[in-house]
This record gives structure tokens, C-alpha cells and sequence, in this order.
């Protein structure tokens, strides 16, 4: 965590979300949508059109609230024919250029949905464990398992217009059927994995994430300075 220069030559705080758009952006990434929780205008108020990270960005609101599927099916209209590329805005983690990392990955193996990862926190973290045969490709997502072995955890993905497919589905399925139970980004890709699609991965950083949205990682960001640019 750092600060930012302004036009007026003073500085500003840098929020978390900026080092994630910065990342994107050093892989040629220009276009970028956010998806808010109504109310949350603080986020258009810091990064507005885009232009201090000569990017152009949109900003959605929220619909149904059941968990980071339907929050990234808000943007289907809009990206349903792209490539994209998803990041948490609240995880830092140690990387120079990791969504090029994914897209080259992605290109030579065709797969559906290419994972960055990172090495998990500890054996007790709730937090998603990833299972890889001997190429890298993911097996098996073990979802937030209360211990694991398992030595690396997913931060950022890049997928296909295949995927934005299947995610879209998924989430009108559960809305017909009714489920109100929120379900995560990995629940979505581990179905993903067991309807036959191929998802591969890169580990991106030597370092475990830190989740500034948990006390204690806000306290570990903080020690650990601006080393997660």
C-alpha cells in the first residue's frame, strides 16, 4: 500500500484495486469494468474515467447478491464475445506482469480458463486449494477446505468467451431453480471442471496473497509496505 501523485502535485492514498488495474494494464489491457454494490460511488469518485491509469472503465451495479458469479454475470451483455481477465480487488500479491503470464499460458494451451496462483497461506486457511496434474492443469479446485496440504491457492484468472458462457448458464440456472445459497468464483469453475472444461494455470508469485479485507492482512499489508506492486 502507497500513494499515487495528483495533477496538483500532492499525493494521494493508493487503494488495493489500483495495483490490480496496473497489472492488467502492463499486459495491454484497456477496458475495465467494475460491478458495486449500490452506494459504493467512493470507487468512481478515486478512479473516475479511467485516465489516471490510461485505461477506460465502466462501472455496473449489483444485481441478485448470491455470490461472485452473478456479481461477474452483470457484465455478460457487455463482454460476453471477449477475453477476460479477473482479479479480487482486495488481494495484493507480489508480481510484475502476471495477466500476460495467464494470456501466453492460455494461447499455447487453448484452455478454458487459465488460473494465477500463489502459495496458500498455511495448512488452516479457509481458502480455495488447487489440485494440478504433472502440466499444470487443474484437476480439482478443493473449495476453502478447513486444512490442506495442497500448496497452491488461486488470485487472478483469465478465461474464454467459452467460460463467460458456462458462468452465465450457471448463474441462470440457479436463479430458476431458486437457490439463494452464495456460491463463490470457485464453486462456478470447479463445475466448470466437472462439465469437461479445461482449466490450466501459472503460478505468478513465490509469496502468499494478502487479503486486506481480513484485519490481519490489512496489518500484514501494512508492514509489508508497497512490496506487493
Amino acid at each position: 500500500m502507497g500513494f499515487r501523485p495528483t495533477e496538483e502535485g500532492s499525493s494521494r492514498p493508493k487503494v488495493v484495486a489500483h495495483y490490480l488495474l496496473e497489472k492488467m494494464r502492463t499486459a495491454g489491457i484497456e477496458k475495465a469494468y467494475f460491478v458495486l454494490r449500490p452506494g459504493k460511488w467512493d470507487i468512481p469518485a478515486y478512479f473516475g474515467d479511467g485516465m489516471i491509469l490510461d485505461m477506460h472503465l465502466g462501472y455496473l451495479i449489483l444485481g441478485l447478491p448470491f455470490g461472485v458469479p452473478f456479481t461477474l454475470n452483470q457484465a455478460y451483455p457487455f463482454v460476453q464475445a471477449s477475453t477476460i481477465a479477473f482479479g479480487f480487488p482486495d488481494i495484493l500479491f507480489d508480481s510484475t506482469d502476471p495477466f500476460r503470464l495467464l494470456l501466453e499460458r492460455q494461447e499455447r494451451s487453448g484452455s478454458d480458463v487459465t488460473l494465477g496462483l500463489c502459495p496458500a497461506t498455511n495448512p488452516t486457511s479457509l481458502e480455495d486449494r488447487v489440485e494440478l496434474n504433472e502440466q499444470g492443469e487443474v484437476s480439482k479446485l478443493h473449495l476453502n477446505p478447513a486444512e490442506s496440504r495442497l500448496e497452491y491457492s488461486w488470485v487472478i484468472a483469465v478465461w474464454t468467451p467459452r467460460f463467460t458462457e458456462f458462468l452465465h448458464r450457471y448463474v441462470r440456472e440457479r436463479t430458476i431453480a431458486g437457490s439463494e445459497a452464495e456460491v463463490s468464483a470457485g464453486h462456478a469453475i470447479q463445475t466448470g471442471i466437472e462439465c469437461g472444461l479445461r482449466v490450466d494455470s501459472v503460478v505468478v508469485s513465490s509469496r502468499p496473497y494478502v487479503d486486506i479485507g481480513t484485519p490481519q492482512g490489512l496489518q500484514k499489508a501494512m508492514r509489508r509496505g508497497a512490496d506487493c506492486q
